[in-house]
């Protein structure tokens, strides 16, 4: 590619990334009068078509519509008052509504990505999806530079700014310099095993389950489809997985003494996910920002991955706008610090809900009764309720 004479163009901020990250940083950047490039190396329909999230704090639900993208999602995303704790066969309602006084809406990722790149079309700005051999150069100075081949053409964006929101498999956080970041992380012995079923959802609300057999979470997408997950090793074969194998177990650790259980249907997709917490300090480099999974990377059993890129490119747009609309370099500078506070809060919280709904491989009894007792306070004591709630509903998005 190198050898290959590129076709230049000039850009504010180039982004590197089409998810909810990179997305939603160009509208929001689009809307306060701020030019960008988004580049992404998935075609459009694997962009789209990715399960993943489909938790939307309150926060997030006033971005999407304070920025014009709510129309569908408040027609169509389910709105949920609360979530279930299941142990010892026995439902225990955890009441947002009453507890924080909020409410979370179940609105899939696919859908929310959807919406964003039909804004994206819609303002005119670039969007290059199947982008090949990325890279980014010069943000340590003060000429960035992302080149990729597209189109059957090699391309090279000179940018006032990078925004790295390229997922933890991405190339923006490997490209900063060894010794300008550190990581923490840590892998869990466990991975989800998630299926989409074409099944009427049997409950109103999420079911999260402890069970001697493991965890299990009982979710949705849409009145006729539900969203299920079941506790397995990380390297788990699908292959080992026949779909009445995996309905038989999640009938065991879902269904309650009162008969509820969820609706069985046909499977129309299934994957096996590991368990990782990972933390990139800083989250920038010279004019590279990092922001979403290229920063940090949760378990999914708080619901805060998706929530958090968009606090993240919350605060980047605000400070490429003071940036470019004052000459103010403070909010850049503060960038990271900001963020990382928010970040480290939410690893908290994932982390001790993953630690109390899981069964640790080679645990004994006495772990398992631990968590029994753990679920048993915190179902009975409205402090404690109340902290579950404030934090699975998200903390309020921080202010410059």
């Amino acid at each position: 590619m190198s050898d290959t004479v590129p076709s230049r163009m000039r850009t504010q901020v180039g982004i590197v990334g089409a998810g909810p990250a990179g997305l939603m940083l160009g509208h929001l950047l689009h809307l306060a009068g701020i030019d960008s490039v988004i580049v992404e190396k998935h075609s459009r329909e694997h962009v789209i078509e990715r399960v993943r999230a489909g938790v939307l704090e309150p926060g997030t639900v006033d971005v999407m519509v304070g920025a014009g993208l709510g129309d569908r999602l408040l027609r169509e995303g389910m709105r949920h008052g609360g979530i279930y704790l299941t142990f010892l066969g026995q439902r225990h309602r955890i009441d947002f509504e009453d507890l924080a006084g909020a409410s979370i809406t179940v609105y899939g990722q696919n859908e929310v990505v959807r919406d964003l790149i039909a804004a994206r079309y819609a303002t005119g700005r670039p969007l290059y999806f199947e982008a090949r051999d990325v890279l980014v150069t010069g943000f340590e100075d003060a000429e960035p530079r992302i080149r990729f081949h597209a189109d059957e053409q090699v391309h090279e964006i000179a940018c006032g700014f990078i925004a790295g929101c390229d997922g933890f498999h991405g190339i923006c956080r490997p490209s900063m310099p060894s010794g300008s970041w550190r990581a923490y992380e840590r892998e869990y012995p466990f991975g989800w095993l998630g299926i989409l079923a074409e099944a009427a959802p049997s409950s109103d609300e999420l079911v999260y389950s402890l069970n001697e057999r493991g965890f299990a979470l009982f979710s949705m997408r849409s009145p006729s489809v539900t969203r299920l997950y079941l506790q397995c090793a990380p390297d788990e074969s699908l292959g080992a997985w026949p779909n009445d194998r995996i309905w038989d177990e999640l009938l065991t650790r879902l269904g309650t003494a009162d008969g509820w259980r969820p609706n069985r249907g046909r499977i129309l997709q299934k994957n096996v996910t590991g368990m990782r917490s990972f933390v990139a300090e800083p989250m920038c480099c010279g004019r590279l920002f990092l922001a979403g999974d290229a920063a940090h990377i949760l378990p999914p059993t708080g619901a805060k991955g998706l929530n958090l890129a968009i606090a993240d490119v919350v605060m980047l747009s605000r400070a490429l706008a003071a940036f470019y609309r004052d000459r103010r370099e403070d909010l850049l500078d503060g960038y990271s610090d900001l963020c990382l506070r928010r970040v480290w809060r939410a690893q908290r919280f994932s982390s001790w809900m993953t630690s109390m709904l899981h069964r640790v491989p080679g645990g004994n009894e006495f772990d398992y009764r631990r968590q029994i007792a753990e679920l048993d306070y915190l179902t009975s004591s409205r402090a404690a309720m109340t902290s579950l709630a404030e934090n699975y509903v998200g903390l309020p998005m921080e202010q410059y």
